[in-house]
This record gives C-alpha cells, structure tokens and sequence, in this order.
C-alpha cells in the first residue's frame, strides 16, 4: 500500500509545472484579467527571416491621439532595445523621420530591412498626483493604453513582407506613475522573437 501511495505522488509531481512554468503561467493569468500589464499582437505574415539579417529601425514623425507629448522617437528605441538581443546587426535611426527618408537611410547602410514604426494611438490616463493636479476629471482616472504599428519592408524590392499591429493596456497593479510608452518595450521584444521563430510563451 506504502508503494502504491509514493508511486501515484511521484506520477503526479511528475505531470506538475516546474516553478518558472507557474510563474509564467500566474503572470499570463494575471495581465489577461487586467491586473497587470497586458499587450495583444497581430501579424499579417508569420514569416520568419534570419537571425543574422540587418535592420533599420525607425519611427514616423507624428504624436498619437490621446497623448500629445510622447518621448520623441519612444517607439524607434524600444524596438531597437527588444531587437538587439535577437538581431545583432540593427541600426537606428536618431530621429523620427518619414517613410521615404528612412527607406533612404536604410538602404544607404546596407541594410536588409526597415522596420518602420508609429505610435498609431495612446491614452494617458491620471496615474500619480501630478497628473491628477493638471487635468482633475474624474473620467480621466484609469489604466493606460496604446497602439502601435509595424512595417517590416525589405529595402532591395520595397516589398512588404509583415505588417503587426500591438494593443497594450496597464494593469490595476502597476497604473500608477506610467504613462503609453511604458507599455511598449515588452510586446516589441515579443515581436523582434516571432519573427526569428522564437516562442513567446
């Protein structure tokens, strides 16, 4: 009876997540109910191109609705950030800078590919006394969020090959004192690992 008892508690440790799983799991959990940080991508293409590939990043040269003052070129140096890891010959550009320019200056580095980026939609909403001291509604106490939007274009044809667009929102648990930019660095990481083939779970 002893035997039967250890080889079913062996039998179901066995079949049990390992700790990093779990966390990974509870963190999931927690960010799909809204009490942490949350983002949703979507792809176009699942494409995958190679590791050693050369790409330039930029950002286009316009504010978003709903957050008129965001860090210039934010969305440019969180993608180069997330990307570095992944892709060791990247490239940035200083500034934001329209589509034609970039595709100038990527195509005059050698580069592969242009990763062109844009803070499509962002809403700041009160989440420290400072924020609440400038604007004082009560509408406007809540949860950021934002959108951006990726093209991935292959400088030698111009040619389209992945387009994705990123939702991101807070977290009940980690609102205050953020603000959109916040958001970004995560989903850019997780989107620089698809497209070398990488899980993201």
């Amino acid at each position: 009876m002893r035997s039967l008892v250890l080889l079913l508690a062996v039998m179901a440790l066995g079949g049990c997540m390992n700790v990093s799983d779990m966390a990974e799991e509870t963190r999931y959990q927690m960010s799909d109910v809204g009490l942490l940080d949350h983002s949703n991508s979507r792809r176009v293409n699942n494409l995958r191109i190679q590791p050693d590939s050369f790409i330039y990043i930029a950002q286009g040269p316009f504010s978003p609705p709903g957050y008129p003052y965001p860090r210039p070129n934010v969305v440019a140096e969180e993608a180069f950030n997330g990307f570095i890891e992944y892709f060791p010959m990247i490239r940035r550009a200083s500034a934001p800078e329209g589509l034609d320019r970039a595709m100038a200056e990527a195509r005059g580095a050698g580069a592969h590919y242009l990763l062109y980026t844009r803070f499509a939609n962002a809403d700041d909403r009160i989440g420290n006394m400072d924020e609440w001291i400038d604007q004082e509604y009560v509408d406007r106490l809540g949860i950021d969020s934002g959108v951006i939007q990726i093209m991935l274009i292959e400088t030698s044809t111009q040619y389209l090959i992945d387009t994705a667009t990123i939702k991101s929102r807070g977290g009940l648990l980690t609102f205050h004192d953020t603000s959109p930019e916040d958001l970004i660095g995560p989903p850019l990481q997780q989107y620089a690992r698809s497209l070398i083939g990488i899980s993201n779970q």
